[in-house]
Order: C-alpha cells, then sequence, then structure tokens
C-alpha cells in the first residue's frame, strides 16, 4: 500500500495532498530512510513524521479506504515521545510591526531555540 494512502486512510494526515506533500518534502521515513509519496508501506513497517511535532507509528493494518476514527486508531502503534507541556515550549518571536522579514542569523537562532538544529 502507499505511504501517502495509508497516512491518510488511518487519519494522520487531513488529505491525501498534504501526505503526499510530507513526502515529497522528506518528512516522513518508513524504517528509517525518506520515501517518495508511492513508495510501499507493510504491516510491521515504523512510519516517523513530523507535523506540529515527531511522531513514530508503527503499521498493525492496512486500510484500503479512509474509515472513522475509532476504527483508524486500531491500524497503527504510537510510540511518539510525550509533547512539552506548554509551560516549556518556547514562546513564538514577537516582532516589531513593519520590520519585515527574519534575518538568515534571526531564522538560525530562532531554529536554535525551537531545538532544530
Amino acid at each position: 500500500m502507499r505511504v501517502d494512502v495509508w497516512l491518510w486512510a488511518v487519519r494522520l494526515a487531513k488529505s491525501r495532498s498534504v501526505a503526499t506533500s510530507w513526502c515529497r518534502a522528506g518528512h516522513v521515513r518508513v524504517n528509517g530512510s525518506r520515501v517518495k509519496p508511492a513508495s510501499s508501506v507493510k504491516v510491521g513497517d515504523s512510519v516517523e513524521f513530523r507535523t506540529d511535532r515527531d511522531r513514530v507509528v508503527e503499521v498493525v493494518a492496512l486500510l484500503p479506504k479512509r474509515v472513522g476514527a475509532p476504527e483508524a486508531v486500531k491500524a497503527y502503534l504510537d510510540h511518539s515521545p510525550a509533547p512539552l507541556p506548554r509551560e516549556y515550549v518556547a514562546p513564538a518571536g514577537i516582532r516589531d510591526r513593519g520590520t519585515g522579514r527574519p534575518t538568515k542569523r534571526e531564522r538560525r537562532e530562532l531554529d536554535r531555540l525551537r531545538g532544530r538544529d
């Protein structure tokens, strides 16, 4: 089964085109290697992807079409690390109005602050 279809069918991606764009951007890994949208996924594979946080799921079942949320949860095991509590998450940088877009140096500092080195 295609990895983008599986992500959409188990409701980890809002739409199939979103799942496809994640794969094309290199945000999806199956068993540790980056995959294209048409790459196959089978039962027992580990799928890692990044949305608002890093997610790691293990494929338990292959679904031929999109199903309801209670059924979709049964198709994978979630091994994702727990999200940080809100008080530990750095607040988004506040820029003065009209200062424009951040410089490359400021973007690097923001990435470092967010832990995306």
